[in-house]
Parts: structure tokens; sequence; C-alpha cells
């Protein structure tokens, strides 16, 4: 296996759509390797915190994510070439189709991405009822673009011996791209399924025996040592310089909201927080029993629908944020962050109470009221951003907003590509406080961390009584 720890061998895991099983290989390939002793670091492509969260879980570090949408180029790679470096494999799971971007001619795509890197592709294809035409779609692949590299090739959900033969001789002959491995169909889905993917691994009690499995299916269906040869080392770019306040003074404590219910934080935005001198304190919403002292807080997005009941009855936590805002304590919310600042939400014909910071009755759709890129344009009057500035996230959300007693024009944000909150408007605001459907990415939105901390500074002295006061 590879012996150079200061530059990895790399692979970019893609499919030919959503749910061709890129997760098992991907996922299965990082929990393999780490059995077997090796650093590898994942990184997923695009908008992700769940499947991201499984890749963590499998190598016991940080899943980071790579979006060249929300990303400029050069900060993307030089992202990728700091947390790449030291580690031995970097598996990159690529999402939806390879080709699949934001128009017809596939920009931002997770080819686009393996081409910016300089690293081959490892396809996985859904084989259920074809055979020959497997080999068409790979095909098609290899000649739609011919600076992808496509290394080989993964057949998955394959029914018997003779159809991996079939399908297996057709791909390398009229590909020449090799077959390095064969997943066959299993009886049930090895990965629990919610919504639009996977269950995120903090809700399933089965994770560690989940990740174990695909560890076997990996190293029973793949030919582990072609894989390494079709890898290669990524494009040499230059790391990230490291970026902090200066003359920082005082370490802002930022509590972070970390529990079940709200789970979605890109690492490199808490990092983006640690090296700009701040402290973070996590805090779980469900047993805590109020906010620890803090200088500012961060609520991310999550599924608080499925943690309704014990987020309602811990009172004294929900009435200690509402205070907390109320005394000018900067919050910085998204998504499940946002309902959670909500006055109730509505579940199965039962209501559930919230902070109660934002007079808004939230109710839960079997559809997505929001699924994809945004862009926003910060208004005058929000505590977080600048008047102009563009602001690129994403949404993915099911809940709906049954009744808002608000004004439109008093939201921060206005949208110019997406859903947002209502009205063509995102961002409730009160106080300190920022609470959006869309999340953003420190590395895309570098001025979100500096605000943060900077807000936290202001807040932290403003409060602190001076040691010579009577």
């Amino acid at each position: 296996m590879n012996e150079n720890k200061k530059i990895p061998l790399g692979v970019v895991v893609a499919g030919l759509g959503g749910g061709s099983g890129k997760s098992v290989v991907a996922v299965g390939l990082v929990a393999l390797l780490t059995k077997k002793g090796y650093k590898v670091v994942p990184f997923k492509k695009g908008p992700d915190y769940i499947d991201a969260g499984w890749l963590s879980l499998a190598c016991g570090q940080p899943c980071f994510n790579l979006d060249p949408y929300l990303m400029e180029p050069e900060a993307m790679q030089a992202s990728f070439a700091k947390y790449a470096a030291g580690n031995d494999y970097v598996i990159i799971e690529g999402n939806r189709g390879l080709y699949d971007g934001v128009d017809i001619k596939g920009s931002y795509s997770t080819a686009e991405l393996a081409c910016r890197l300089g690293l081959p592709v490892l396809l996985v294809v859904d084989c259920t009822k074809t055979t020959r035409t497997v080999a068409a779609m790979v095909l098609g692949c290899k000649l739609l673009d011919q600076d992808v590299s496509i290394g080989g090739v993964i057949l998955n959900r394959i029914g018997s011996l003779r159809h991996e033969n079939i399908v297996r001789q057709a791909v390398e002959e009229y590909t020449g791209i090799p077959v390095v491995g064969a997943i066959h169909r299993m009886k049930k889905d090895i990965f629990p399924m919610r919504h639009l993917g996977v269950t995120p691994f903090q809700e399933y009690d089965g994770s560690e025996v989940a990740l174990s499995q695909l560890a076997k299916i990996i190293e029973e269906s793949v030919n582990l040592d072609k894989i390494e040869h079709l890898m290669r080392q990524p494009l040499p770019t230059t790391p990230a310089e490291e970026k902090g306040i200066s003359h920082i003074n005082y370490s802002p404590r930022i509590g972070v909201i970390r529990d079940a219910a709200f789970q979605f934080y890109y690492p490199e935005n808490l990092i983006a927080l640690e090296q700009l001198g701040a402290q973070l304190v996590e805090i779980n919403s469900m047993t805590a029993k109020e906010l620890p002292e803090i200088d500012a807080l961060y609520i991310g997005g999550g599924f608080p629908e499925t943690s309704a009941k014990l987020l309602a009855e811990n009172i004294s936590f929900r009435a200690s944020v509402r205070r907390k805002a109320q005394e000018g304590l900067p919050i910085y919310a998204e998504c499940g962050g946002l309902i959670y600042l909500g006055e109730k939400i509505t579940l199965e014909g039962e209501d559930f109470p919230l902070v109660g910071l934002f007079p808004i009755h939230f109710t839960l759709s079997k559809k997505p009221q929001a699924h994809g890129y945004s862009i926003l344009k910060a208004l005058q009057g929000n505590p977080f951003y600048k008047a102009g500035d563009q602001i690129k996230g994403h949404e993915f959300r099911y809940s709906k907003i049954a009744s808002w007693s608000g004004k439109l024009e008093d939201l921060g944000f206005e949208v110019e590509r997406g859903v947002g909150f209502m009205g063509g408007r995102d961002g409730l605001i009160y106080k300190n406080v920022l609470a959006l459907y869309t999340h953003v990415h420190a590395v895309g939105t570098a001025q979100w961390a500096t605000a943060l901390v900077e807000k936290a500074k202001s807040y932290a002295s403003k409060r602190q009584v001076p040691q010579n006061a009577i």
C-alpha cells in the first residue's frame, strides 16, 4: 500500500445518479482502509451533512466538503490541500450523477471537480435488470468528456454470478475500463433511509454494525489492490494560509448546540471560528438546564422534529435561550436552528412548544419545501452581514410555515436564488439574532466566521464588569 504519508493517493467515487450506491462504496472503502490501519481523510462533494457524517464516523476524523458552486476555485483547492495533507488516502464522494451540474454544461459537477483536482473517477453503476446496456452507459460517460479519467468501475446490485460475468465482460470489452468490483444485491439496505437519503448516524443505534458490514462487503466484493493502482496523487496546490484576528486579547466563548436534533455543521465552519480565536462550547439542548456562560451561540441545522418532544420538555433551557436573546446575545441559526427559535411545531396533530423568540408556527410536509443552492443579498440592518453582501448557500427542508405574524419587509435578505423563508425573503432578525433557512459554508462565505467572532467579542466587552469597578 501507499507509503507516502505526506501526499496521499486519491480517488473520486461517482455514480450515474442518486441512489446508485456510491455512498456504500465510499463509506465502505473509508471504513476498510481505516480498519487496515491507514489514515484516510474523506471529502464530500456538494452541500451535504448526512453522507459526510457517515464518512467521518468511518474513519474517526472530520469529513470536509468540496463545493465548486459555493466556493471560489482557489479557496476550494487550498482547503482541499490543507486537509488532505499528511494522510495516506483521500476518498471523495461525489453527488448526483457524474456529469450533473446546475446547467446543460454540467457546471460544478463531480466530473468537473475530479478534473480540477487531477484525480481519477471510480464509477459505481446500478446494474439492476441490465446487462450489456451497462457498457453503453459507461462508454457514454467515458466519451462525453475526454478530460475526465474513469479509472475503474464497480458494478452494484448484481443479481447472480452469471449476471456479473456478462456485465463485467461487456464493460471491459466495449469501454476498455477495468471492472474492479461487483457488489451483489443485498436483501435490505445497510443504510437506514429517510427523506431524500440516508438517516444521520446520530439517530441510528446500529451505525457501528453498519460500518463493519460495509467494510466487509467492500473487502469481499472489490479488488483493493486494483483500486489503489488507479489512485493518483492530487494536483499540487498551496494550502490555505492560516488567518486569525490580530492582537487577540480575549478568546470569546461561542456555544454550539450539537446533539441528536442539531447535527448539521460543516467542520470547516467550526475550525474557522477556532482559528479566529474562539473557544467552542458544545451544548446539548435536550439535557442542559440552561445556556452556559457564552458570548455567542451557533445553532446549526438538523432534524429538530425527530426530537421535538425532548426539546419541548426542556423548558428551562428554552427559556434561557429566549432570555439571553432578549439580553442581546449574538445568535446565528440555520434551518433547524431557525425552527427551534420559533413558537411551536405541530407534528401529527400534537403541538410542541419551542423557544418562542419568533412568532412562527411550523408544520412538516412529506415533500421537500426547498432543496438546492440559494443566493441571498443582505439588506440594511441585519446583525452579521454588510448591506449588499451576496451570500451563497443551500437549503434543505421539509418544514412549512403554518402561520407567522411578522412582516416581509423586516426580513434581512432578498432571495436571488432559492425559496428562503417567505415571499422571496429570508433572515429573521431580533436584536443580535439572525435566523435563516439558508446554510453557509465558511470557505465560500469567509465573512461569516469573522462576523460571528467579532459579535461575540463585542458582546463580551459590554457585559464584563471592569476589574477596577466598585
